[in-house]
């Protein structure tokens, strides 16, 4: 089996065992820990560390080899938007907290984000710097280049909630719980389909080089932070950039949400409102086509239009995609063909890792998975939802899906 993180042995940790349910029998080759906590990321670590001050036994799963893996590639641009406030004027640690929100909670004062970054708006590297410190620091227990590929459950009444939980890794080493802690925060970027939508390129992907955007117009498919970031990136270096979502922009100094378009971002709501070329529109992906002609430029066209005229040829797209390229409406605003469509789209939960028994919920049109106020599993005890997946409980009210609101979930959660 891997070999865990500093701290972490198995002579501590295994507790293997042969039993059988009425179920059928059960898995006999196991590592038993009775707390397994999945992802290193800010939920996971703050996790970690309550559960280690309280002496519980636990292990993070980690599939990469750091902490805070997600911070190596996102966000694109590395600028965070979780505000590093330094100086308040007060000596209040939990009012000092209050504007500080990437810190993760610890009785170590030498932990606090400012000491990490000067900025107030810190460079991604400064996180992946943190968490790491962090981990190191304490001593947390994470075995490192772990993929946990599947869950299941299995019933047993020796169980204090009825039933195990069973991980499987990459290797197929196995590992069985009593409580599991998913803390793999919303890593499945999110890719719809219609016709032509694999002409677009994503967010996780394009190029962070303006120097690639040089001449070029290009359309960006969302209207969130992630889709201003890569605008203001750009900006300067296109033709002029087209952004298109279902729904108005929503800023968060308006709604007084953190996940709301930040001001950090909003540069190309100047050029649009300045009349400079740039322009946002309001259509449903869902009712869209991307045309491609034969040098590569990609024309947007209305779904109803390429649906009728599909029928109309039988069902050939070929056919269908060569008389749409004809059928432009004179006073169509996207009537000019593009370089680039950009998706910038979100991230919603993985749910493939888990059986039919231990799938969550979705919730929030499948974004987060579905949990109680506790943050334990709708359909399923001893499993909860932690850091960023658990948002669901208070979507767009509070601050749950970022550091600052879910560092917090685990110390009253009864963990600590």
């Amino acid at each position: 089996m891997p070999k865990p993180h500093r701290g972490c042995t198995f002579a501590t940790l295994v507790a293997c065992m042969t039993f059988a349910s009425a179920y059928g029998a059960m898995p006999t080759d196991y590592l038993h820990i009775d707390y397994c906590v999945i992802g290193a990321g800010p939920g996971g670590l703050q996790i970690a560390y309550f559960l280690q001050q309280s002496q519980r036994h636990y292990l993070v799963f980690e599939r990469n080899n750091i902490s805070g893996s997600f911070f190596v590639n996102y966000p694109r641009h590395r600028k965070l938007i979780s505000i590093n406030k330094r100086y308040t004027g007060k000596q209040n640690k939990e009012f000092n907290l209050r504007h500080d929100w990437n810190s993760l909670l610890s009785h170590d004062d030498n932990l606090l984000y400012k000491h990490f970054s000067e900025d107030f708006f810190p460079h991604a590297d400064t996180m992946l710097h943190y968490l790491n410190n962090f981990t190191d620091r304490f001593d947390l227990k994470v075995q490192y280049n772990t993929t946990i590929t599947w869950i299941e459950a299995e019933k047993d009444p020796v169980a204090w909630n009825g039933h195990y939980f069973f991980l499987t890794d990459q290797n197929d080493n196995r590992y069985r719980c009593s409580v599991l802690l998913v803390a793999t925060g919303i890593s499945m970027p999110n890719i719809p389909k219609f016709p032509g939508s694999e002409h677009s390129e994503g967010y996780e992907t394009i190029s962070v080089d303006p120097n690639d955007f040089v001449g070029q117009t290009v359309l960006i498919l969302g209207r969130g932070n992630s889709a201003f970031e890569t605008a203001d990136n750009i900006v300067g270096a296109t033709n002029f950039i087209h952004m298109l979502s279902r729904s108005r922009v929503r800023l968060a100094w308006a709604t007084h949400y953190v996940g709301d378009l930040r001001a950090v971002n909003n540069a190309m709501l100047d050029t649009y409102q300045l009349k400079s070329l740039d322009g946002l529109l309001e259509r449903d992906l869902e009712n869209i086509a991307i045309i491609q002609d034969s040098k590569g430029k990609l024309h947007l066209r209305l779904r109803y239009q390429y649906d009728e005229i599909k029928a109309s040829e039988n069902g050939s797209s070929n056919s269908t995609d060569q008389r749409l390229l004809y059928q432009e409406i004179d006073n169509f605003s996207v009537r000019e063909p593009y370089d680039r469509v950009i998706r910038c789209l979100g991230w919603k939960f993985d749910f493939s890792i888990f059986d039919n028994v231990t799938k969550p919920q979705g919730g929030g049109g499948h974004k987060y998975p579905l949990v109680k106020a506790t943050y334990e599993s709708e359909s399923l005890p001893g499993m909860f939802i932690i850091g960023t997946a658990s948002h669901s409980v208070d979507y767009r009210k509070s601050a749950g899906g970022f550091i600052h609101g879910f560092r917090y979930t685990g110390e009253h959660q009864g963990w600590s």
